[in-house]
């Protein structure tokens, strides 16, 4: 495992000494908790613009195949 140093104001350091108290956790588990919870929603976030991008598509092939069918179901000679 790795150990990372980072510089925090004093204000911010009292709010998550402030939190981890209330949570019973030290202060390294509750800074770490939050860095894996910023990468979970940050993955989260990407799978959600892949999906969304993914639906985008197949609803550009939907109408195509739907006009496909509105024309065919319109032509007098079927």
């Amino acid at each position: 495992m790795a150990t990372v140093t980072l510089r925090l104001t004093d204000n911010a350091l009292r709010k998550i000494d402030t939190n981890a108290h209330l949570l019973h956790i030290s202060r390294s588990e509750y800074i770490k908790k939050a860095i894996l919870e910023m990468n979970q929603d940050i993955q989260e976030r990407e799978r959600r613009k892949r999906l969304m991008a993914a639906s985008q598509l197949v609803r550009k092939e939907s109408m195509k195949i739907n006009a496909e069918f509105a024309a065919i179901e319109n032509d007098p000679k079927v």
